[in-house]
């Protein structure tokens, strides 16, 4: 006898329901962000002309970012895509034993490998579901497995060693002059290795894991990715012809990966070894470059190689139309100044710390990181925009400086779970749109918000202020 629907599952499901009418292709979210912005910016007292500068101006400023976010589909594509890679996936995707279980191995996965980095969490998500899709014993709700695959990005990503605002201020040579002035240096034990910190993490992790098992759809309410349409086929079985000609010899050698992948390797050893392993991976440029050397190691051949990232670079064209739009919302916001000769961000961060105590600081500011993350979804460039007044704000409220880090790192995870700009990766990986995990990932917002700000609140009471440290 089938069982019934429960409560939240029902909630997750309309919330789907009302995701896949209202909620727009993530390409016109960008366009929507754009709009809005540019009016608040005009309705402020900024020249139209200035505002159409700073939005061109700042079209191209993630430039870098974009073809680093694009490297970070192809290179774990091609990782987890090649034969060794894929039978481990394929190993993982046999433990669970229900539809509800699979959503929820996904969502701990994903977590878990997002306090490491993020983009291993959801590259590794991602194929880990399209293989948990192909067995035809569970009734996975595909959207449901995909909105765990990005519940790293949405949760705990930040408390872990991928936080850009802590790697910055642990690292005094990274920070620019003027923030210095303000925080001192602020080492790891101040912040994601705080207890505080880790139990707020811990929580975090029980809650999300809850709440994917109860709202996910089973039975005939899951929506497999058979019944919507989406055929996820294994990594082909690449078999090596025999070569005809020099070039086609040279295609199907192991030789120049070996060789490439050797020389990549004593750069990545030298990288580390100055560096430190949290810092070097915390490097996206490292982090890609690591991938890609792994997945011309994995695959072998040179052929096989290049296949695979053919197949991959379907999923960077969300990213590649839609970061440059990003990019304009950013410097509209900071650059757009109005007639007063103050910005949009400027008003905000005015706005909350006025309103702020010291008791009352982490909840005020959280709501603001959050808010602010909504428009400028960047962790490590929205910490440089917001930091010199936050930072400041804690100074003269004598708020312990890494748990201020912390409010950031804990807040600027929560727009993530309703804004499609970093679910992009996935998305084009597993061929999906906005809408159809939204109505998955809301849920996780409602219940989080409330959650994220109390604990803020009840762990920052606990700690005393020191003054900054200089290095």
């Amino acid at each position: 006898m089938e069982k019934q629907a429960g409560w939240l599952e029902r909630i997750s499901l309309r919330c789907c329901a009302w995701s896949e009418r209202w909620i727009p292709d993530a390409y016109v979210f960008a366009v929507l962000g754009v709009i809005l912005v540019a009016i608040a910016a005009i309705a402020l007292g900024s020249p139209v002309t200035q505002t159409a500068k700073a939005f061109g101006d700042g079209f191209w400023s993630l430039i870098p970012f974009t073809m680093q976010m694009s490297f970070i589909i192809i290179g774990g594509y091609v990782v987890a895509s090649s034969p060794p890679a894929a039978r481990l996936i394929d190993k993982l995707a046999a433990l669970p034993r229900s539809g509800r279980g699979a959503v929820c191995w996904v969502a701990g996965i994903s977590m878990l490998f997002s306090l490491l980095h993020w983009g291993l969490s959801m590259i590794l998500g991602s194929l880990l579901v399209r293989a948990l899709s192909r067995r035809e014993d569970l009734a996975v709700d595909y959207r449901a497995a995909g909105a765990a695959a990005y519940l790293g990005m949405g949760s705990v990503w930040a408390m872990g060693l991928s936080s850009s605002a802590a790697q910055l201020q642990a690292n005094p040579a990274s920070m620019p002059p003027a923030l210095l002035q303000i925080t001192g240096v602020i080492p790891f034990t101040e912040t994601i290795f705080l207890w505080q910190s880790i139990a707020l993490t811990a929580v975090l992790i029980v809650v999300t894991l809850a709440i994917a098992w109860f709202t996910a759809p089973r039975n005939e309410n899951a929506q497999t990715a058979g019944r919507l349409g989406i055929v996820a086929e294994p990594p082909p079985v690449t078999r090596t012809p025999a070569a005809s000609r020099p070039g086609e010899w040279l295609e199907h050698s192991p030789l120049l990966n070996v060789l490439i992948a050797a020389l990549g390797a004593a750069w990545l050893i030298q990288e580390f070894a100055t560096k430190g392993a949290a810092l070097a991976i915390s490097n996206l440029n490292t982090y890609n470059f690591l991938f890609v050397m792994l997945g011309l190691l994995l695959c072998w051949r040179p052929r096989v190689f290049l296949d695979s990232v053919a197949r991959s670079v379907s999923g960077v064209s969300g990213v590649l139309i839609q970061f440059p739009f990003y990019g304009g919302i950013a410097a509209i916001l900071v650059s757009a100044v109005g007639s007063d000769g103050q910005s949009i961000a400027h008003h905000l961060s005015t706005f909350f710390a006025n309103a702020a105590t010291r008791e009352s600081f982490p909840v005020v500011m959280g709501i603001y990181s959050a808010v602010l993350g909504f428009f400028v979804p960047s962790g490590g460039g929205k910490w440089i925009i917001e930091a010199p007044y936050v930072m400041q704000a804690a100074n003269e409220l004598q708020v312990h400086l890494g748990w201020a880090v912390q409010v950031y790192n804990a807040a600027e995870a929560l727009p993530n779970l309703i804004n499609p700009f970093w679910m992009l990766p996935l998305l084009g990986i597993l061929k999906l749109r906005a809408r159809d995990v939204i109505g998955f990932t809301m849920l996780q917002f409602i219940v989080h918000v409330p959650v994220v700000l109390f604990l803020l609140w009840a762990f920052g009471m606990m700690l005393e202020y020191h003054p900054p440290v200089m290095p």
